[in-house]
């Protein structure tokens, strides 16, 4: 069984996704062993005890530099004997150091179909107000391998959904998460757990089970 850490900073709807799969028994070879939040007090951490998983905090403001914080966050998942890291609505940019050690071990989902709308300053609601503003029919979500530039790493799973007359921001979202985020992440990690994710330059080969 591989142990799944989640990285959160706050609300952890994505988390939740997770947990309710690893529920159902759909986290096949591997288990969320750890929740670690970069922020005091989020909800994800009420989250992990609800569901009877160790929540752990390594402050990002308790530290000078990303630098600092980045030996500190490493230090707790060595601790956790982490196999993969999962970013799940985590705020910060990791270092290239932390990306080195965990390479093709971090898994994220951005809300969008990667290479639209993605990068340095697309997160949360501002890549949906972009996709109305741009006129686009289609969107989705994407889950990826990290690499050192934001958003770049290699695409495991993505999921289209329609853009529907009279969104706005929020309900977009609301349905981009429900159809696309809660269903593309679970199945990722799960693939994961099972040895099913090759790596060969920036493909990603899903093998037979």
């Amino acid at each position: 069984m591989k142990n799944i850490v989640v990285l959160v900073s706050g609300g952890g709807t994505n988390l939740q996704a997770l947990l309710d799969a690893q529920g159902r028994g759909e986290l096949t070879s591997g288990r969320i062993a750890a929740v670690v939040s970069s922020t005091p007090g989020a909800y994800a951490l009420e989250r992990a005890e609800n569901a009877g998983v160790a929540g752990y905090v390594v402050d990002r403001k308790a530290y000078g530099s990303r630098e600092a914080f980045t030996e500190a966050l490493l230090a707790q998942l060595e601790a956790l004997n982490a196999d993969l890291i999962v970013l799940a609505g985590f705020l910060y940019i990791l270092s290239p150091a932390f990306i080195d050690r965990y390479e093709n071990r971090i898994i994220n989902i951005h809300p969008a179909l990667i290479p639209s709308f993605c990068g340095d300053g697309y997160y949360g609601l501002k890549v949906h107000e972009k996709a109305l503003e741009y006129g686009v029919k289609l969107t989705g979500a994407t889950v990826h391998f990290v690499s050192a530039e934001a958003d770049a790493g290699p695409i495991i799973l993505q999921k289209a959904v329609a853009i529907e007359e009279g969104d706005t921001p929020e309900l977009l979202q609301r349905r981009v998460m429900e159809q696309a985020e809660w269903k593309l992440l679970p199945e990722a990690v799960r693939l994961f757990c099972q040895d099913r994710l090759r790596v060969e330059g920036r493909i990603v080969h899903i093998t037979e089970a």
